[in-house]
């Protein structure tokens, strides 16, 4: 999976939101770097025309030959402006250039200069900052749009699946979740958000999956965990209200920061009795291969793959095919129209 410089050896298909990351996240950090910089300019521009005029008498409107300014070659705004972004940018004075006429057009350049490497410093550590920010490569890490729940070796189990979308490592992944419903105590109170942890695991349980690939986290549904009684209550159809609170967490491997991921499922965001199909496959070169166009379907045991709709509506549809006397293998397909609650 991975070559001798630690990259991966993974190609992705139909991943359509990668190209707009890195546009996104720094669109408005460049607007804001061009506004100061110009804004800078133009208002170092007014103190100079203001020092030029302030040192002119009505002797030097007309000055004599021998008269020498405080700036040469700027007798307009314009030519203010220009000297400005000269100043500010040291790309060369040209013909505009400060003599040693005037002690406080000096001082105002020597301000100029410090204010300008201030603002660069500012940017420069905001733009480092803004890259390294745990929430924008959070952001870069998928969830699935549904959770299932399905047999696993002979258990049932809550299954989801996390995708990291850049190749670039998250170390240390950890994922779990929290159960949060209204409950009654023993003594009548009214608990209007328990919460009850729900661990997941990965294929060998390992506390730390390396999450190159889409992976399908799952837990397992048995006496000690809280979705048992929800279990018990969806199978002999009676409605349960609850909301899955799924937590993934990671070290960033360029930057060493700690990102979190969060999203969650309400109870018509968890299929009963469907699975994930395979996304990876190897390619003839030797590649591993993630199709994401599989990511977010799911199939119901025969085989075929279809994209999610209406938990409702699939529910009729399976009693409509129980009653004619359908296959249970068969597809269902349809848009997707599930509300994904993010937090």
């Amino acid at each position: 999976m991975t070559n001798g410089e630690s990259g991966a050896e993974v190609v992705t298909y139909h991943l359509t939101q990668r190209a707009g990351f890195s546009v996104r996240d720094n669109f408005s950090l460049l607007n804001l770097t061009g506004f100061a910089t110009v804004s800078l300019q133009a208002r170092f521009a007014g103190l100079w025309t203001r020092e030029r005029w302030e040192n002119s008498n009505e002797e030097k409107f007309d000055p004599p030959s021998n008269h020498t300014p405080c700036v040469m070659q700027m007798q307009t705004l314009t030519a203010a402006f220009l000297f400005s972004l000269e100043s500010q940018t040291t790309i060369g004075y040209g013909f505009r250039c400060i003599t040693e006429e005037c002690p406080v057009a000096i001082i105002l350049l020597i301000l100029q200069l410090v204010i300008t490497m201030l603002m660069e410093i500012f940017i420069t550590g905001t733009f480092l900052a803004k890259i390294a920010r745990p929430k924008k490569r959070s952001e870069t890490v998928k969830f699935s749009q549904h959770a299932v729940v399905s047999t696993y070796e002979g258990q049932p189990c809550l299954m989801i699946r996390v995708a990291n979308m850049r190749k670039s490592l998250l170390l240390g992944c950890q994922v779990t979740g929290k159960l949060l419903q209204t409950s009654l105590t023993k003594e009548g109170e009214t608990v209007r958000m328990d919460q009850r942890n729900v661990p997941f695991q990965v294929d060998t349980s390992s506390e730390s999956p390396f999450l190159i690939l889409p992976l399908t986290f799952y837990h397992i549904i048995d006496d000690n965990s809280p979705l048992r009684k929800i279990h018990d209550t969806l199978r002999s159809g009676l409605l349960a209200d609850f909301e899955l609170l799924v937590i993934m967490s990671a070290t960033i491997e360029p930057t060493s920061a700690t990102c979190q991921v969060r999203t969650s499922y309400l109870p018509d965001e968890i299929l009963w009795g469907y699975e994930f199909p395979p996304v990876v496959s190897l390619s003839q070169s030797g590649k591993y291969v993630a199709d994401f166009s599989f990511f977010d379907k799911v199939s119901n045991g025969g085989g075929l793959v279809s994209e999610v709709t209406d938990p409702e509506k699939i529910r009729l549809e399976q009693s409509y095919r129980e009653q004619r006397g359908e296959d249970r293998g068969r597809v269902r397909d349809g848009p997707i129209s599930v509300r994904i609650s993010n937090v």
